[in-house]
């Protein structure tokens, strides 16, 4: 990230280009980059995308960018690309990438790419929807998306950058929220608001604070005295050291958190400390970094069309030109749902997945437990848990001591000489306390039925990624008995497959968990059982020692069963996008 902040009068410029290709026939290509360039107080950025096409014999793609920056800001290029091919050369299948931070490239077949599930796997499927179109962008690229922004309020507005970010920042970066304001008539009010010192005034201030630079001051934070000229405040006429004002905002920043709302450390003054007066107090650069991450993450979570990639320690952000449950990947490889931000969770939709997740995380589920294997005392309402075969109770708690019958929950005098042996089972209460038992042992049981199968394909698609560096020694192995390297990319392509079915039959129980029982539920209970099925054949298959005289074998078994996972993967997804819809599902409000 740049070293600098958006100082002096906003932004820069930059530029790009494209290109693209086609073929037919023998195959086609293309490519084109761009670059361009940028000055001032910000920065500039190039990019450069491609594209490729192909038929026949194949056909590939390829893009490339470049980017400069200069000033204080800083520069970043990016690029894209995609390819393509079909028939004889088996080319094929999605994957996209782009450059970043100063160059780029393209992406190309081979497969569509592995996928990964939850667990902090990335999501599965390597398919992108064509007419979903988005971009991944570096730090350094938002950074001159936020100066841009700057600088289109400026020209309007007429104020230092610094406060205009100020400002901007709380009306959640909505320029057209801020111009309302702004023009309203009462500015007094409006800078108040966003706590800072109108410009206009600034000068006036300025004077009414102006001391002999050879007069000696005592800091108000540490009480030590130093010149004058070691002393430096913001406009609200508070000043302090720098020493002070260091390790002020370094602790804001480092360890609160705190970026864009960090004010005066004058007692009582709500005054913000713009960025240039960050950047010039702060001489640590991962203080610096920390800042500009904390303020740029301010622009993109305010900002409905950009994302932050939810991978550990990726700092790339998708920008999408409208926002939807759709899949969109990172150039780190982690695939996401761009409207909930979880590993991409098709076919249950973002609403009931936040639920599951929610059911999995909280201690609702040791409350059903406590339900299906405890009881409460009818007197009290102490929890009790049987621990002996005798049906006459006697709770615990030194205030109640009531003594009632386990199976029917009501007094135990009544039942008279009936010792352990309730004969009041079909009295009204007594059923009521029991149905609601059933109940509640009844819903543990479907909770425990779905999630024990959900956990386990997450648990299977965590030693399924290990599978590609298996993979990969067993194609050196059949590398060595006679095969090409293409021959043997049967072998990734089935782990790539095997992948996304995981990730698939993964959420479709939390699908299932939330659906009611009608016809369609049922066909889709037989193509999830299929697809099960086939996807256990398969991992069986992958798992297996490779001999020499098994190779032909082994080779048209995967083939088939892999191509198989795939038809019925997406039989699957396709009947439940169909209820979709048309409307045919029905859910279980839990």
């Amino acid at each position: 990230m740049a070293a600098a902040a958006w100082g002096g009068g906003g932004g820069g410029g930059g530029g790009g280009g494209g290109g693209g290709g086609g073929g037919g026939g023998g195959g086609g290509g293309g490519g084109g980059g761009g670059g361009g360039g940028g000055g001032g107080g910000g920065g500039g950025g190039g990019g450069g995308g491609g594209g490729g096409g192909g038929g026949g014999g194949g056909g590939g793609g390829g893009g490339g960018g470049g980017g400069g920056g200069g000033g204080g800001g800083g520069g970043g290029g990016g690029g894209g690309g995609g390819g393509g091919g079909g028939g004889g050369g088996g080319g094929g299948g999605g994957g996209g990438g782009g450059g970043g931070g100063g160059g780029g490239g393209g992406g190309g077949g081979g497969g569509g790419g592995g996928g990964g599930g939850g667990g902090g796997g990335g999501g599965g499927g390597g398919e992108q929807e064509e007419d979903y179109r988005y971009e991944v962008l570096t730090a350094e690229q938002i950074l001159q998306h936020m100066v841009e922004c700057i600088r289109e309020v400026n020209e309007v507005i007429q104020n230092p950058a610094t406060i205009t970010r100020i400002l901007l920042s709380h009306f959640n970066w909505d320029k057209e929220k801020l111009m309302e304001r702004y023009f309203d008539g009462n500015l007094e009010k409006l800078f108040a608001e966003c706590h800072v010192i109108n410009p206009s005034k600034k000068s006036r201030t300025r004077q009414m604070n102006t001391r002999s630079s050879a007069q000696d001051m005592s800091c108000q934070i540490c009480y030590l005295n130093y010149p004058n000229s070691y002393f430096t405040g913001l406009e609200c006429g508070h000043k302090f050291c720098m020493q002070c004002w260091s390790e002020y905002l370094t602790t804001k920043i480092m360890e609160e958190g705190m970026g864009q709302t960090i004010s005066c450390p004058a007692h009582g003054c709500d005054i913000l400390v713009d960025d240039n007066t960050v950047m010039r107090l702060i001489t640590d650069s991962k203080v610096k970094l920390k800042y500009q991450h904390l303020i740029t993450n301010s622009f993109v979570e305010c900002n409905r069309l950009l994302k932050w990639c939810p991978a550990p320690d990726c700092h790339h952000v998708v920008k999408v030109q409208y926002p939807d449950a759709k899949p969109v990947r990172c150039k780190c490889g982690r695939q996401f749902c761009f409207n909930c931000g979880e590993n991409w969770h098709d076919p249950v939709k973002c609403k009931w997945l936040k639920k599951w997740i929610k059911k999995c995380d909280d201690d609702s589920e040791t409350s059903n437990w406590i339900a299906a294997n405890t009881k409460e005392c009818p007197k009290c309402h102490v929890t009790i848990e049987k621990d002996g075969g005798c049906n006459h109770m006697v709770c615990r708690n030194q205030n109640c001591k009531a003594e009632f019958c386990w199976v029917c929950l009501g007094p135990w005098e009544p039942h008279g000489s009936a010792w352990y042996n309730c004969n009041r089972y079909n009295e009204d209460d007594a059923k009521a306390a029991r149905d609601a038992q059933e109940r509640s042992r009844a819903a543990l049981q479907r909770y425990l039925f779905y999630c024990n199968r959900y956990m386990n394909h997450m648990q299977s698609l965590r030693f399924e990624h290990k599978l590609y560096a298996q993979v990969k020694q067993k194609m050196e192995e059949m590398q060595q008995h006679n095969m090409s390297w293409i021959e043997v990319q049967f072998l990734k392509k089935a782990v790539d497959v095997l992948c996304q079915c995981r990730a698939t039959l993964m959420y479709t129980y939390v699908f299932a968990f939330y659906l009611k029982k009608n016809n369609q539920s049922i066909i889709f209970e037989n193509n999830q059982a299929d697809l099960e099925n086939a996807t256990e054949v398969l991992s069986g298959y992958l798992e297996r020692d490779i001999s020499q005289d098994s190779l032909q074998d082994i080779k048209q078994k995967v083939q088939d069963k892999y191509r198989y996972c795939e038809s019925r993967r997406k039989v699957l997804l396709q009947h439940v996008h169909e209820g979709y819809e048309k409307d045919l599902w029905e859910y279980i409000e839990d």
